[in-house]
């Protein structure tokens, strides 16, 4: 089954729509293809784009032998690139069809990523058909102890979204919880269990990773992250 998607892999395109993409590969629960972005000052940076059933896309990038860039959203994958014009990732972005760059907004490859967002759900969800956003951690700037954010509803997501934007974050802002600098920090042997309904120690994947949806993005943030979802989902 596709992830999250409820499709067999067979089903998720047909053959006339991913004729002739260079790279194509499937997978127990994705189709990946060769994809790129082109800066035009430092020319191309070179991907692999695997697209699920449920709607998400990510990118592992190949742009250096060494680069250690791997699950990054398309919009990730166009910044990192260092594309002039950015927020513009489904024209920018592009892969292989016959020989030429082809956008991928004019391929078939978005209609299950625009499908989520029409859907008003998101783009992941956990097995039991529920959003599922993992953990997430942040060091306090007084005590330089690590805390733990939950992020089960869409307040705990907010309170966390605006807590990693305050450089200055203390402990003593930290709400829904009363913890204080006086208080143990996280242990290191916590960390790897972070809240994935697939598996207690999962270090990150498509059913606990979240890159963005309307969960945890808020048109009323005036962020580059949410100024981007935002964009990019009333453009879908």
């Amino acid at each position: 089954m596709a992830s999250g998607g409820e499709k067999d892999l067979e089903e998720l395109f047909s053959e006339e729509e991913l004729e002739e993409i260079s790279g194509l590969r499937r997978g127990s629960d994705f189709v990946e293809v060769t994809c790129g972005c082109t800066s035009h000052r430092y020319g191309d940076a070179v991907g692999r784009l695997r697209i699920f059933g449920n709607g998400d896309l990510e990118i592992t990038c190949e742009c250096t032998p060494g680069c250690q860039e791997d699950k990054l959203t398309p919009a990730a994958f166009e910044k990192h690139s260092e594309r002039e014009t950015a927020r513009k990732w489904k024209s920018n972005v592009w892969v292989i069809v016959k020989g030429e760059k082809v956008p991928l907004l004019k391929t078939a490859l978005l209609k299950y990523y625009n499908q989520a967002l029409k859907s008003g759900n998101g783009s992941h969800k956990s097995h039991n058909g529920k959003t599922c956003h993992r953990d997430e951690f942040l060091r306090c700037t007084k005590c330089n102890k690590v805390r733990r954010f939950r992020l089960r509803t869409k307040e705990e997501c907010r309170i966390y979204h605006d807590a990693s934007l305050d450089r200055n974050w203390k402990c003593s802002d930290l709400k829904l919880e009363r913890v204080t600098c006086d208080d143990d920090g996280e242990r290191a042997s916590r960390k790897v269990y972070r809240g994935c309904s697939r598996s207690p120690s999962c270090g990150g994947c498509t059913t606990c990773v979240c890159f963005g949806c309307d969960f945890c993005r808020f048109s009323d943030c005036s962020c580059q992250t949410c100024v981007d979802f935002t964009s990019n989902s009333s453009s879908a």
